[in-house]
């Protein structure tokens, strides 16, 4: 579930054309953080994978579900 959450985070995040940076900014977490989510090297809590849905501009459920 890790690795997935921060696949699509990943994903998502390119999709939107924003850096780590950028999307740090956004969401309140490091850059630091979001790499490592990215990674698979974070557990999100389902209150942080709400808050990057958030800036990102997509459901929680985007960034749990397998890509298609």
């Amino acid at each position: 579930m890790r690795k997935l959450v921060g696949e699509n985070c990943a994903r998502v995040r390119k999709e939107r054309e924003l850096t780590q940076e950028q999307l740090s900014e956004l969401c309140g977490l490091s850059q630091q953080y979001l790499s490592d989510l990215e990674r698979g090297k974070r557990n999100p809590t389902i209150v942080t994978v709400f808050e990057i849905a958030q800036a990102l501009e997509v459901s929680h459920l985007d960034l749990l579900k397998p890509a298609e």
